[in-house]
């Protein structure tokens, strides 16, 4: 057991995917032998959750993948917790279709300068510099509006964007899988450095148990996700959370790794990320196989 010591700050964003996470882990449903201690979360945006890791302000958080490569000295990437997959990356829309050679004379709103979806942008499209960051449930309605030209979006927007009568220029995420192969790292559970390596890892075993609860007891958080959904339809919720919490949530494996870390070197060569440091995870939760599907 970890000796008694103040509570750890922790944060990520009220959209369902993380809700389902957490809810075991800050409900006290597991843990509760491990002398660990939580302070109330703290629930914000992701672009918020981006600047807050670039200030350090939290000891656990949810950040985007684009946003670690630019802390890496101050945090590390947790085993379980992240959202990576296939089909479920970015999607930049329009009101009518757009080449791709064209999108250099648009301005294109984007969810935070340190979003993977904006790291995906400028990767597919290098040329595009007339971007404006917007909070990601901002842009469809701007992009309708006509303010301006183009969006990437996140989140239940991917689900929803029809409805504003807005086109589809490009998946993102299709993108990247066609180029590399493999899934798309959007966001990670990572933790201060600082803490040190017992702490980091009874962090870590604890994601891993909240997800593995979650996977198994999905009804347990219903009400909690309901709480803090944007968009309240149970059918896009559920959708939400079928798309982004998956087996890479439950742990990385061979396949994750790899991909993050193409991620960091893509965005490294394109001058996206600065170079950093390699040693950004913090290692398998021990006693957790790649097989297990258990609670």
């Amino acid at each position: 057991m970890i000796p008694s010591a103040p509570p750890l700050t922790i944060g990520y964003s009220p959209c369902p995917n993380d809700t389902f996470i957490f809810h075991a882990l800050l409900h006290g449903v597991v843990g509760r032998e491990s002398g660990l201690r939580f302070a109330p979360e703290v629930l914000a945006d992701v672009e918020t959750l981006n600047e807050w890791a670039m200030a350090g302000r939290l000891d656990v958080t949810k950040l985007s993948f684009h946003a670690l490569g630019h802390v890496l000295d101050e945090y590390v990437l947790l085993d379980a917790g992240s959202a990576l997959g296939r089909g479920c990356g970015p999607l930049l829309v329009a009101r009518q279709p757009l080449a791709r050679a064209a999108l250099h004379e648009k301005k294109i709103a984007i969810p935070g300068r340190y979003t993977t979806a904006a790291m995906l942008l400028r990767l597919f499209a290098p040329q595009c510099d007339n971007l404006v960051v917007m909070r990601f449930d901002r842009i469809m309605p701007a992009v309708a509006a006509g303010e301006v030209d183009a969006g990437v979006i996140i989140h239940e927007s991917r689900f929803t964007y029809p409805q504003h009568g807005l086109a589809l220029i490009q998946d993102l995420g299709q993108w990247w899988e066609g180029e590399t192969g493999l899934p798309i790292p959007l966001g990670g559970i990572v933790a201060r450095r600082s803490l040190g390596d017992e702490v980091i890892a009874a962090v870590a075993r604890l994601v891993a148990a909240s997800v593995r609860r979650a996977f198994a007891h999905p009804d347990e958080s219903r009400a909690y996700i309901r709480q803090h959904a944007q968009e309240l339809d149970d059918r896009v919720t559920r959708d939400h959370i079928s798309l982004y919490v998956n087996d890479f949530s439950r742990r990385l494996g061979e396949e994750g790794r790899a991909a993050v870390a193409e991620f960091f070197r893509r965005g490294r060569a394109a001058g996206v990320l600065p170079d950093g440091r390699d040693d950004w995870f913090a290692g398998p939760v021990a006693g957790v196989s790649e097989g297990d599907k258990q609670a």
